[in-house]
């Protein structure tokens, strides 16, 4: 399948809430049981670093960049979200994308990319090992998601080209 990896805009809204819909769906992606609306979405996810895997204008995939915090010291830091469609996943859209996010982040000064994947997300696990996470620790029952408590594994990946 031929894609290109493009910058989100607005009018990707539609397809990445659908697609953030289907990784809902499968409980093993996130807390979250419904998608916000695009202005909740886009205040809370850096507008430099926003990406998508498209082909023919259809979205297969998206990955973005949220702030861990509004402190300055902690600029440099931020958390991770990939989603693929699932008539896209095993394709190597992830790996794409997740690619393209880091060579974007260091771009904008990122020096510390971390996510919270939970560990019966196999796939997410080895994806963002593959580009250069590493793990560093868990979160015991972090949350709840239809009655049952998850634990959060943690990874980070620290720049070679960004920071100390």
């Amino acid at each position: 399948m031929d894609y290109s990896i493009d910058k989100m805009n607005d009018a990707d809204w539609d397809e990445v809430r659908a697609i953030y819909l289907e990784g809902i769906a499968t409980r093993n992606a996130t807390f979250e049981t419904e998608a916000p609306s695009w202005d909740t979405w886009n205040n809370n996810h850096r507008p430099d670093c926003r990406l998508v895997a498209r082909s023919n204008k259809n979205v297969l995939g998206w990955a973005v960049l949220s702030p861990v915090s509004r402190r300055p010291v902690y600029s440099g830091v931020a958390e991770v979200s990939v989603y693929v469609a699932a008539d896209a996943r095993e394709m190597g859209v992830g790996n794409a994308l997740l690619r393209s996010l880091i060579d974007a982040s260091e771009k904008a000064g990122i020096w510390s990319l971390q996510a919270g994947l939970f560990k019966e997300n196999p796939a997410s696990i080895a994806l963002h090992k593959g580009v250069g996470f590493r793990e560093i620790g868990f979160q015991e029952r972090k949350g709840s998601i239809d009655g049952v408590w998850r634990d959060v594994l943690l990874m980070e990946r620290r720049s070679q080209v960004v920071g100390g």
